[in-house]
């Protein structure tokens, strides 16, 4: 009964997007589920009857009131705390203890930790998706402004350059057509594609790959390092698109980084990771991580809108264009600054059945 009882209580635990660890009295791993060892970078395995000081450290409060609530057998909770983990990051957390038993099994303390900083990044995430849904609605609302007086300039100088008999005076009217057609092809590339993705099971690792050949034969000043997880299922896309999003990115990394620069290809699988008002069970996050002096304070707030670029050549359209792509498979782009090292990451749903 009491086994039947601890694995029921293990499948809902295993579900759960707060991570969850089962503490016993000397302060050792009993359990931690798939957010918990997302949350510390170990799995359950290696972590099991392991001592918690090795997960969390240098926190001296927090032990206490551990140690505290095992020998009174009252439960206690703590809010907006900041807690150093194994890997050096510090956490903004919520926890909650609650001294736990089964049958005639020695008291444990169930620790459930809440990540402030993942709600605050979901905020902002779902803060970006509807800035670049605002975006694209204003910019179809422009092109439409545009291409209408464009349809009608380039008519114009067809029917003109008909009537003059000058090749001189027709050079004119060429440049009228031809710059009308520029500007039509701006606009189509601020809208980004507009066709229907045509989805499939892809391999992320050789879409990856082909990208990096590419890109290759462009350059050779950068290397490339790759950095697979080989257990990564395939992902449900169009191979076009998303091969452009991370086309994209990869030009915009290489455009940043010196002669000796370096870009990573990295892969990874997140469990109940939400994107936007969505919360999947697993997730490929796909990094590409350049050594380059990083973004400029004042354009993060705006990278992803069209026509923002740091560069006097660029069009400032990668981006805004990558992000689209990536949005139309429910998937997400983000980035973050270190120094030394800029990380921009897709985030796309691994969903068990597409359909």
């Amino acid at each position: 009964m009491i086994q039947n009882i601890q694995q029921s209580a293990q499948s809902i635990l295993d579900t759960l997007h707060s991570a969850v660890l089962v503490i016993n009295q000397q302060l050792c791993v009993e359990y931690m589920n798939p957010s918990a060892e997302m949350m510390f970078q170990i799995s359950y395995a290696r972590a099991k009857q392991r001592p918690l000081q090795e997960l969390v450290i240098d926190e001296t409060d927090f032990f206490t009131r551990l140690k505290r609530s095992l020998k009174t057998q009252h439960p206690f909770s703590a809010y907006e705390e900041d807690l150093t983990v194994r890997t050096g990051q510090v956490l903004a957390l919520d926890y909650m203890a609650s001294p736990i038993q089964y049958g005639n099994q020695p008291q444990c303390l169930l620790l459930e930790l809440v990540s402030r900083g993942r709600h605050r990044k979901i905020a902002q995430e779902k803060h970006l998706l509807i800035q670049n849904e605002a975006s694209r609605s204003l910019l179809r609302g422009l092109a439409h402004e545009i291409k209408n007086p464009l349809g009608g300039i380039r008519g114009a100088a067809q029917l003109l350059e008909r009537k003059l008999d000058n090749e001189q005076d027709r050079e004119f009217t060429t440049v009228i057509i031809r710059e009308a057609d520029r500007l039509k092809k701006l606009v189509d590339r601020m809208l980004g594609p507009r066709g229907v993705p045509h989805k499939r099971q892809l391999n992320i690792h050789k879409m990856l790959e082909h990208v990096r050949s590419l890109v290759q034969v462009e350059t050779s000043k950068v290397k490339f390092i790759a950095d697979y997880d080989p257990s990564l299922p395939d992902i449900y896309g169009d191979e076009s698109m998303i091969i452009q999003a991370i086309l994209n990115i990869t030009r915009n990394a290489i455009r940043e980084v010196s002669d000796d620069g370096e870009i990573i290809f990295r892969t990874r699988s997140i469990r109940n990771y939400t994107i936007g008002d969505n919360a999947y069970p697993l997730v490929a996050k796909i990094d590409i991580i350049d050594n380059g002096p990083g973004v400029p304070e004042d354009l993060k707030e705006k990278l992803f809108l069209p026509m923002v670029t740091g560069h006097a050549e660029g069009t400032g359209l990668g981006l805004s264009i990558a992000h689209t792509l990536i949005n139309r498979h429910d998937g997400l782009i983000e980035f973050s600054c270190t120094p030394g090292y800029t990380t921009f990451s897709i985030l796309l749903p691994l969903l068990t059945d597409p359909e």
